[in-house]
């Protein structure tokens, strides 16, 4: 038995509605959930992106949820990388820096293991300091 993709990856942010309005208006991500001061959820191709308010997610679950989700979360800043074909890493690139998103590293992977096949990856931040990638799938030989 193989797991076949990765459905939902999850952030913890600062500010839920820097964060909203980054990943909605500048990413272009389709908001699918949102429970005020706890989470806001994208859709991004097959998956979906979670974004959480941390301290919100280190409680547990009242006797009576109607979800009894355990748990869960993190300080500090996280990383996310997005797949884009190399026509598209350099349009987002573009995008980011006429936003005013700082370029953090643009470069050429060589390819370094089974499968990899080199690519373009672009570094820059979210509001809340987590490390955002886009990069070729080649990268990782997809």
């Amino acid at each position: 038995m193989r797991l076949s993709a990765i459905l939902e990856s999850a952030l913890y942010v600062t500010d839920l509605d820097a964060a909203e309005a980054f990943y909605s208006e500048v990413m272009g991500l389709e908001r699918i959930a949102k429970v005020p001061g706890r989470h806001v959820f994208f859709r991004c191709g097959q998956g979906v992106l979670l974004l959480f308010d941390a301290d919100a997610t280190r409680h547990p679950p009242k006797p009576d949820a109607r979800l009894p989700v355990p748990p869960h979360g993190t300080t500090g800043q996280g990383h996310l990388c997005f797949s884009a074909t190399a026509e598209e890493v350099e349009h987002w690139k573009t995008r980011l820096e006429g936003e005013g998103i700082a370029i953090e590293a643009d470069f050429e992977w060589p390819p370094f293991g089974k499968g990899s096949g080199g690519g373009r990856s672009i570094y820059f931040r979210d509001p809340s300091g987590n490390s955002l990638e886009i990069a070729e799938p080649k990268l990782w030989g997809l």
